[in-house]
């Protein structure tokens, strides 16, 4: 009786864990530009953290600078891009007879 007990608790919770149901719901598909926004947004609150720990003495200031320096780098270098997205998105809309060099 334990053993047929045990094997159904198993198999329940083998069921319980590895069922998929028929639909998943997905969230919305991120863009690239969403990604790069998403992630300027978390480099800006860990540069705000570490100021924060810095300042309240929880690293010496060779580290502070060191993981200060990376994470700017990070965040120009995301800036960057988003900025070059931008005007691409921008030039990729402008109507054909504004682009330079068009003809109709």
């Amino acid at each position: 009786m334990i053993i047929l007990t045990c094997a159904l608790v198993t198999a329940a919770v083998l069921i319980y864990v590895f069922y998929l149901p028929g639909t998943l719901q997905l969230g919305p598909e991120k863009t690239k530009a969403a990604y790069l926004r998403e992630r300027k947004e978390v480099v800006y609150e860990n540069l705000r953290d570490l100021n924060f720990e810095f300042k309240a003495g929880k690293f010496p200031e060779a580290d502070y600078q060191s993981m200060k320096n990376s994470l700017e780098d990070e965040a120009a270098a995301l800036l960057s891009e988003i900025s070059r997205m931008e005007a691409g998105e921008r030039t990729s809309r402008l109507p054909l007879s504004s682009k330079k060099g068009s003809r109709i």
